[in-house]
């Protein structure tokens, strides 16, 4: 991200758009939250879901209920708007998935209160450096993904409060403050042929803090909250607000899905844009498009749907803005149902269903190298998600991100080495 005190001015009105469509995306969820509890009932999940652990699996409609956990997701994602208003954010593609990862996380993972000490680190980073928290606002907020570092240590059962609480604080801030330097070292490995690349620098520097606890006795206890019963409700809210984006779109620009099928003809590599290459309408489009086929998956495998899968959806819409499309996820989807299959774990499993909708962030590998690669790289992912989690203890909420951004380092060297022409990036081979 780029930017100087201009640009509040000159990327908007575009940009406030931009950011009114995610805001309103985010007060959809907290209306909907009123549908399912009373506001008795949400009041108190969200102090539970504030004081829970949050380790990997921690549904927090199993927690608070699913109305507090739609209303956590909801407020949580309105507060980062207004700190992206505010910083004078330029609202890109990868904005837009930043704020849906903060959506969608925020149904098992992170709340009202454990990222922003992480958005804390990045904010002083800035200021380290002379430059504007803008910059590195994406940084900020998809770093986020350890933000159950903080929760862990926070409520730890092994601490008193006058020591846990200034850790968690301590331990946290610092992370934000080294998370923008490694993310863009750590970029190269992969040639951002993974676009959760904070995944990867997650994973990283979770297995590192991790390891330094667990030097010291500190063990993350696992945890496994994982609801049932809710498709039928979820999978209305779902598709009734990709709809409403669909709609959005072509209000917006009736020429929308000419729109969308350029998107389509791009790899998706990171760094990408379809908001800056396409406009905003084709990427709401593109964004309904994923988004409803990541839910149709999950139904038709015969999953749940609950806060943990919800945030896998919302994950692949959100970067539906910034690298994903129809035609490079549906091969990684693919070969993670075909990994399934010789499986003790079946395709409908939680761990298969989330590595099924993550695993799209090796959707760039289909995009430039062909769709034969995708379905590999998708099927290596479905063995690699499963392994990883023991590395960080289940307090990198990114856990595919990281799984996948070891699959694209090692793979797309591979690929490059193997093809004789690969397509130049930009365009799909």
């Amino acid at each position: 991200m780029s930017g100087t005190a201009a640009d509040l001015s000159t990327q908007q009105p575009a940009g406030r758009r931009v950011l009114a469509f995610v805001a309103a995306y985010a007060l959809l969820f907290v209306v909907a939250g009123f549908f399912f509890d009373s506001p008795a009932r949400i009041a108190q999940g969200l102090v539970e879901i504030v004081r829970s652990r949050d380790t990997l699996v921690t549904d927090y409609m199993g927690v608070g209920g699913v109305g507090a956990a739609l209303v956590n997701a909801g407020l949580l994602t309105l507060l980062a708007c207004v700190v992206y208003w505010r910083a004078g954010a330029t609202m890109s593609g990868g904005a837009v998935a930043a704020l849906f990862l903060v959506l969608g996380f925020a149904l098992f993972g992170k709340n009202l209160l454990n990222i922003w000490f992480i958005v804390l680190g990045v904010w002083l980073y800035a200021r380290f450096k002379g430059e504007r928290f803008a910059t590195h606002i994406n940084t900020a907020f998809f770093g986020a993904a350890l933000a159950p570092i903080f929760s862990e240590i926070a409520f730890s059962s092994y601490l008193t409060w006058p020591v846990s609480l200034p850790l968690a604080v301590g331990t946290c801030v610092l992370i934000g403050f080294i998370l923008a330097p490694v993310a863009a070292r750590l970029f190269k490995a992969h040639e951002g042929c993974s676009l959760y690349n904070m995944g990867f620098t997650a994973g990283i520097v979770g297995t590192l803090v991790v390891a330094i606890y667990r030097s010291y006795g500190f063990v993350p206890d696992p945890v496994f909250i994982w609801t049932t019963g809710h498709n039928a409700s979820l999978a209305s809210l779902l598709f009734g607000s990709f709809a409403a984006l669909a709609a959005a779109a072509f209000v917006l620009d009736r020429t929308a899905l000419a729109g969308v099928w350029r998107i389509m003809r791009q790899t998706g590599q990171a760094p990408a844009d379809f908001i800056g290459s396409e406009g905003l309408a084709p990427a709401l489009l593109n964004m309904a498009l994923v988004g409803a086929i990541g839910t149709a998956y999950v139904l038709l495998v015969g999953g749940d749907l609950n806060g943990p899968t919800l945030g896998a959806i919302l994950s692949v819409a959100g970067f539906g803005a910034a690298g994903k499309h129809p035609r490079n996820i549906l091969p990684v989807m693919v070969g993670v149902f075909a990994g399934s299959l010789f499986k003790p774990l079946s395709a409908e499993a939680p761990s298969m269903v989330l590595a099924a909708l993550f695993g799209t962030t090796l959707a760039p590998i289909a995009g430039r190298f062909g769709w034969y690669w995708g379905l590999l790289a998708g099927f290596i992912h479905s063995s690699a998600a499963h392994s990883v989690g023991d590395l960080h203890g289940g307090l990198v909420l990114y856990n595919n991100g990281f799984a996948a951004g070891l699959v694209a380092a090692v793979l797309t060297p591979i690929i490059v080495a193997v093809r004789r022409q690969p397509p130049a990036a930009g365009k799909g081979g």
